[in-house]
């Protein structure tokens, strides 16, 4: 296969898993976003952790909201627990790696807040410890997910929601978690400000 054929490929693949997803996802985002906007209503905030491609997916979604996604709006309260180098840094030296967003958690989580988890495969073992302290904490989660959800699929309660990419492949599962935070994005200004465009 040439290059420019293998490019085509993937644009075909990654707009397949979109259009494949979109009955299977359409209905758990929209639950995470009126989560989202309850949360931020009642004076909470947004948790998000991930890593590597999904502690980008974290920040970026962090950012949206602090700043702003679409349209002009007062910040909202969203922290991506993967930013402080000094505490990662602290927390993986002192506890382990596995320790990383769960102290976090811990110290940040109030009851009513919201934690974003991202793992493509499920499995992330920092994520669990993550969701651990959420659910120990009365903190609600938004599971974002591939594989068939790994452990955290398990891990998860009925008052938590888990949108799962239909999907094996890791970049496939990205770039859809990519879609999926700039409708979440979306959702949460469309339920605050009512806009329809």
């Amino acid at each position: 296969m040439d290059l420019i054929s293998r490019i085509c490929q993937h644009f075909e693949d990654s707009a397949q898993t979109k259009l494949d997803a979109i009955e299977i996802l359409s209905a758990p985002i929209a639950e995470a976003a009126e989560l989202m906007v309850s949360c931020l209503l009642g004076n909470g905030k947004i948790l998000a952790c991930g890593n590597g491609g999904s502690a980008a997916d974290a920040q970026h979604f962090a950012a949206e909201l602090v700043g702003r996604f679409e349209t002009e709006r007062q910040g909202l309260a969203a922290i991506a627990l993967t930013n402080d180098s000094s505490i990662m840094t602290a927390l993986a030296n002192d506890y382990g790696f596995k320790a990383i967003f769960d102290k976090q958690v811990r110290a940040l989580g109030q009851p009513g807040d919201v934690l974003l988890a991202i793992s493509t495969s499920g499995n992330s073992a920092n994520v669990i410890e993550a969701i651990h302290a959420a659910h120990d904490n009365a903190l609600r989660v938004v599971a974002m997910t591939g594989k068939g959800g790994g452990e955290i699929a398990e891990l998860l309660r009925e008052t938590d929601v888990h949108i799962c990419v239909p999907s094996d492949r890791t970049a496939r599962i990205q770039e859809v978690h990519l879609l999926t935070i700039h409708c979440l994005c979306d959702g949460i200004d469309c339920l605050l400000l009512g806009v329809e465009e």
